[in-house]
């Protein structure tokens, strides 16, 4: 027998660094490195926005497979299936030059993503929960700041050796397979049948499958969020390069994406204990506006700056809401919940990047999706406040 402390320690330390490889390094990673790959490959903005929407277009499908009963059990399995794909799909990245190519590898790195994600965190707050050690979910959501703010070195620091994209994709794949081999040592097997153990065929925990009161509503806002927050994730380093800035910067904003996204889910959890998942969802979807819209309509690197920190303080707090709000509107089918609110925000990803590229060609720079996509995110805040801001005092703890 694990005793609970170290057993939920493990977990979530093994969640942290799941959600940094796949998520951190291996879905977010295109960003520092589009910039060198528009210039090397001669990539229009609605090319770049095809190449990642194909990626969000794996993880929509990806969150939809993984609310099939048949992947309820060994979610350890799943995980380092997921983790190993990842940092294939990543690496793989090098090989060529072709669009097509290059969007078919995005698109099966999504789909991994989607995985890791569904199966870390509903492996990671379960055990959390059954151990009485909620707390520690902060660490697990934390990971995708750590795995951002890596990222973002390895990418400076082969620039800096004269490397070119192909050699970031590499290294960045390498850097995938050393957090798959920490997953897979950390990650203690009992854990993993400790949970499948509670687990029906649908993925629940043996209580009635159902929707719970605001889910709907949720969902809604969850795919606004999703197509407010990606046009800037995915192209605020091509912003600085388009805008003359200064080269450092292209790295360096997305670093401070990654720091600020690292306490953000503690910052967030803080907040809606006092004001409710629905309130601190709506408090969070309007500041994270804020940074989009000063992302183009301020100019110069404090602007950039400020924008990366506020898009980086809020991305992964409005992730860890939606999910948490979503396992207790359906206690009875946690799996499926995640899963159908991964799949909702993968909408919304998947056509961010596509519109705001085609916006971008159109329009001669990326004001007019980057308002667009402000505008998405008040819409959101609007929604989640109107179905009840203080709903159940739901935290991302809970």
């Amino acid at each position: 027998m694990i005793d609970r402390p170290s057993e939920a320690v493990a977990v979530a330390i093994a969640g942290s660094i799941a959600m940094a490889t796949a998520m951190g390094v291996g879905r977010f990673v295109l960003t520092p490195i589009l910039p060198p790959m528009i210039d090397a490959l001669g990539l229009n903005a609605a090319q770049a926005g095809f190449i990642a929407s194909a990626n969000f277009l794996g993880y929509l499908i990806g969150a939809i497979a993984a609310a099939g009963a048949g992947f309820s059990h060994d979610r350890r399995r799943w995980l380092l299936v997921g983790l190993a794909a990842s940092a294939l799909t990543t690496g793989a990245m090098a090989i060529t030059g072709q669009l097509a190519v290059l969007m078919g590898l995005r698109f099966l790195g999504g789909l991994a993503s989607a995985f890791v994600l569904v199966f870390a965190s509903t492996m990671v707050l379960e055990t959390l929960a059954r151990t009485q050690r909620s707390a520690l979910s902060s660490w697990h959501f934390a990971g995708v700041g750590i795995g951002i703010t890596l990222s973002a070195v390895v990418v400076a620091l082969v620039a800096a050796g004269a490397g070119d994209w192909r050699a970031q994709w590499l290294w960045s794949g390498a850097l995938s397979l050393a957090g798959l081999a920490a997953v897979a040592w950390v990650v203690p097997k009992q854990v993993a049948n400790a949970v499948s153990a509670g687990v029906t065929q649908d993925g629940g925990t043996g209580a009635t499958p159902g929707a719970g009161p605001g889910l709907g509503a949720l969902i809604a806002a969850y795919g606004l969020f999703g197509f407010g927050y990606v046009i800037t994730a995915t192209f605020i380093s091509t912003m600085v390069r388009l805008g003359e800035g200064p080269e450092w910067l292209e790295t360096a904003a997305w670093a401070v994406v990654g720091l600020a996204a690292i306490p953000s889910v503690a910052v967030w959890s803080a907040i809606a204990a006092r004001t409710g998942a629905m309130g601190a969802f709506a408090i969070a979807c309007l500041v994270q506006g804020v940074g989009v819209a000063v992302s183009v309509l301020l100019g110069g690197v404090l602007a950039i700056l400020a924008a990366a920190f506020l898009l980086g303080g809020t991305f992964m707090g409005l992730t860890a809401l939606g999910i948490a709000a979503a396992r207790t509107a359906s206690p009875g089918n946690p799996t499926r919940a995640i899963a159908l609110m991964t799949a909702a925000f993968g909408v919304g990803q998947m056509i961010g990047p596509s519109i705001g590229g085609a916006m971008a060609d159109r329009f001669g720079g990326f004001t007019a999706p980057s308002l667009a996509a402000a505008t998405a995110l008040v819409a959101a805040a609007v929604l989640a406040y109107t179905c009840g801001p203080g709903r159940g005092k739901v935290t991302p703890e809970a």
